[in-house]
């Protein structure tokens, strides 16, 4: 039976904060396609349909009790599995990679779903296996296999930032949860082994990604057209900006992919530095409440799934604007909330879903 007490305990304030960012991201949206000639829907009616559609998502989400997937996850989880081995033996190929399986009426990228189950799937693990004294390198071995067997299947497709994402993700949550000293050291080293190892086992295309992150003006009109565009964009805005759709880069259409992975730098060119912190503001502020609802979660599952959550929007906000700054190679990271894309909307509100849910049964234990 639903209890009508939820409805008093909704996180008004988590709810404000994404809608505000998701409504900064429609308006910049307005203004990177402006000079399009569509004869479909516009851009941005489109992702305000998506806006809506995941909103109302996010609250059925919210209304279900989420305890309910430390038991259910696991089958989830195996079952995403399945379909990212699958994606490798049928699935449909463009430019150059294999992500998707096609049911017909649509495409499934099973790697977005895996996002949202590896948190399931290692809270799950992490809430059953605490340990004061945080975990041995043997304990790790575990989650390790948990984290490590869908992020080989998605470097296969291939697929290096969804990859690089997950790691993340299961870093930070074990790092949450604690990990031995002397664990850290050899995981360390060990990374830092597979850092030099993995570059020969990298496809060429992800390597010229790199020599571009290096040194962009060995090819500026090739790989490294699009960050150079990017910097330029970000740069010329100045302080205060160049003012709401007078960004000459977007306008004259210097910049490319500015509605999906650059819609940052459309953003940062037409309000300038201050602009640009006010964005950031309403990403840390919603990272914060995040770590806040995980603090006051009514167990110990719903504490590690709202840090994995939150774990996966911070890593998303890091990389995407690591990368259109230029501190990271370019890796097709979306902006969670601000770049078009009804995947990644859908995929960045379930789990807005799933921290509503933990914050409004915080009382219910």
């Amino acid at each position: 039976m639903f209890d009508r007490r939820l409805i008093a305990n909704i996180d008004w304030v988590l709810l404000l904060l994404v809608i505000s960012a998701a409504g900064l991201g429609i308006m910049n949206l307005y203004s990177s396609t402006s000079t399009w000639n569509m004869t479909g829907t516009p851009i941005y009616i489109k992702q305000l349909y998506w806006l809506g559609l995941s909103l109302m998502i996010a609250l059925i989400v919210a209304l279900f009790d989420y305890r309910h997937l430390e038991y259910v996850g696991v089958f989830g989880y195996i079952g995403c599995v399945a379909l990212l081995a699958g994606v490798l033996l049928f699935g449909k190929t463009s430019m150059g990679a294999t992500r998707w399986i096609n049911l017909g009426l649509f495409n499934l990228q099973p790697s977005e779903i895996m996002k949202l189950l590896i948190i399931i799937a290692l809270a799950t693990y992490l809430s059953r296996h605490e340990t004061p004294d945080g975990y041995s390198l043997k304990e790790l071995i575990a989650p390790g296999l948990l984290l490590g067997i869908p992020v080989v299947l998605i470097i296969k497709q291939p697929d290096l930032g969804t990859a690089m994402l997950l790691l993340f993700i299961g870093v930070t949550m074990a790092l949450f949860a604690g990990i031995r000293r002397s664990a850290l050291v050899v995981l360390g080293l060990a990374a830092s082994g597979a850092m030099v190892g993995g570059w020969f086992l990298l496809h060429g295309y992800q390597k010229d990604r790199i020599r571009t992150f290096l040194d962009p003006e060995r090819d500026p009109l090739g790989t490294g057209y699009h960050i150079i565009q990017s910097k330029i964009a970000v740069g010329s805005g100045g302080f205060w900006g160049k003012g709401f759709m007078q960004g000459t880069q977007s306008q004259l259409s210097f910049l490319p992919e500015r509605h999906t992975d650059f819609a940052f730098s459309v953003f940062a060119e037409e309000w300038g530095l201050f602009g640009s912190f006010m964005l950031l503001g309403l990403y840390l502020l919603i990272v914060l409440w995040g770590i806040h609802i995980a603090r006051k979660a009514g167990s110990s599952f719903g504490m590690y799934l709202a840090i994995g959550i939150t774990a996966m929007i911070f890593w998303h906000i890091i990389v995407n604007l690591g990368m259109v700054i230029g501190l990271l190679p370019v890796v097709g990271v979306p902006l969670p909330l601000f770049s078009y894309g009804g995947t990644s909307m859908v995929t960045t509100m379930i789990g807005i879903g799933l921290l509503l849910n933990i914050s409004m049964r915080r009382f219910m234990f």
